[in-house]
């Protein structure tokens, strides 16, 4: 039977005859307000459609009273607040001050930094990163319900489009798994958030790894460039890259008490993945020789900054920050050089273990898992080491050209940079202390 539909009064309302089945009789004046007419009562109602963050959930009806104990006037009074609850997004019955998933994206990033990331010591170029996707590329949703990205999850396949066509698929699909991760740590302490993570209903780009690392045939043409940049520290910072296969965050942070010229170490407490990552890198003969100059370098460059870090500069931090350069002066440079010296370990006969004790990798397999790598590092993964260096430093090209032998120590100079090395040595222990 189709709903009937007029003015609702105490007279018309009065009028209706009990039916063998409940039928509707709708007010022509305030969409939603009906009496419900049953074979024994006349149920004032109210129905209204229940949206929360732009998505219709379902409709709602709420039971005001039964006529005869309530007035028409009265019903309608009570169907107005009720109708007026519901387009608020406030669930019938629900208290006015409970707001389940009210969790906005920017709290969300805020406790995901502070109580997951910082918490677990993770690197601070990892936290810029987050930040980065999280405060530019969500920034116009910062302030709005969390919810709402879990409800409409189109709105994140079309933000994560936009990213891809205006930032490239790379930076999409990284501030994609960065929503990803704040959304699920939000989501273990706000239970009223829709459970399906809203990342998941986008199309991934497809990504390539970016084979930029050198070889042996390579690498002296690259020294070449190199030894053509004007600031001599930034150039040692480079080819100290591609001898140690660090990545360019870690060595811009080295201090000068994190280097053991006597032990031959470098130690890293610090690396990607926080303090439980820290480790130390074997020094070779040309690494020691690559610190030294750009100690050197730093404190005539910046005597006061140089007193405290190994590559120093005129920054906030006292360290250098920056260490991109033009492609058409250096073509290889970051983690272009990290590549390399995987590739280089490769052609120098490392074992794919070795390479991974080497570089910090996680260990695969379970009987790896066994291997203590300090016992390692003052002998076999120095003298691995030292063979990927030489395979950098004392190609034919390098030993060819006067200039780069000279400054490497290759070659017949390299007997003198080995007789001078011992002072430098000291000179250096000396500053550094």
């Amino acid at each position: 039977m189709a709903d009937q539909r007029e003015i609702l009064t105490d007279k018309s309302i009065a009028r209706l005859c009990p039916g063998e089945k409940q039928y509707k009789v709708r007010d022509s004046e305030l969409p939603g307000f009906f009496v419900l007419v049953g074979k024994r009562r006349k149920t004032f109602m109210a129905q209204g459609e229940f949206w929360r963050d732009g998505v219709r959930e379902f409709a709602v009806q709420v039971k005001l009273g039964d006529f005869g104990e309530m007035t028409t006037r009265q019903a309608r009074g009570k169907a107005k607040e009720a109708l007026g609850s519901i387009a608020k997004g406030q669930r019938p019955g629900e208290a006015p001050t409970i707001k389940p998933g009210s969790i906005t994206l920017r709290q969300a990033w805020e406790r995901y930094r502070d109580a997951h990331m910082k918490r677990k010591g993770r690197n601070s170029g990892t936290v810029e990163n987050y930040r980065d996707h999280m405060e530019r590329l969500f920034k116009d949703w910062l302030d709005n319900p969390l919810a709402r990205l879990g409800r409409q999850p189109n709105f994140v396949v079309e933000r994560h489009d936009k990213i891809t066509k205006e930032n490239g698929p790379y930076i999409a699909n990284g501030a994609m798994r960065s929503l990803r991760a704040v959304y699920n740590h939000a989501l273990k302490s706000n239970t009223e958030l829709p459970a399906a993570n809203p990342v998941s209903a986008i199309d991934w780009n497809k990504e390539h790894r970016r084979n930029t690392g050198m070889g042996p045939n390579d690498i002296s043409g690259w020294l070449k460039e190199l030894y053509a940049l004007d600031n001599p520290l930034r150039r040692e910072f480079h080819l100290l890259t591609v001898l140690s296969g660090s990545r360019p965050a870690a060595l811009k942070k080295v201090r000068m008490e994190h280097i053991g010229l006597r032990e031959r170490l470098i130690h890293i407490p610090k690396p990607k993945g926080g303090e439980e990552k820290a480790f130390d890198i074997p020094l070779s003969r040309p690494m020691i020789r690559c610190i030294i100059r750009a100690i050197r370098w730093g404190r005539i460059m910046y005597p006061e900054q140089g007193k405290s870090w190994l590559f120093p500069a005129d920054s906030e931090s006292g360290h250098l920050v920056e260490h991109k350069e033009e492609r058409n002066v250096l073509s290889k440079w970051g983690n272009d050089l990290r590549q390399s010296y995987r590739t280089l370990a490769q052609a120098a006969g490392v074992s794919e273990l070795d390479i991974h004790l080497l570089m910090n990798h996680s260990l695969p397999g379970v009987n790896a898992g066994y291997i203590t790598r300090d016992r390692l590092l003052r002998d076999h993964l120095r003298q691995r080491q030292q063979g990927i260096s030489e395979l950098v430093v004392h190609g034919l090209e390098v030993k060819r050209d006067l200039s780069l032998a000279r400054w490497l120590g290759s070659a017949k100079v390299e007997e003198t940079a080995d007789q001078a090395e011992p002072g430098a040595r000291s000179e250096t222990m000396s500053m550094a202390a």
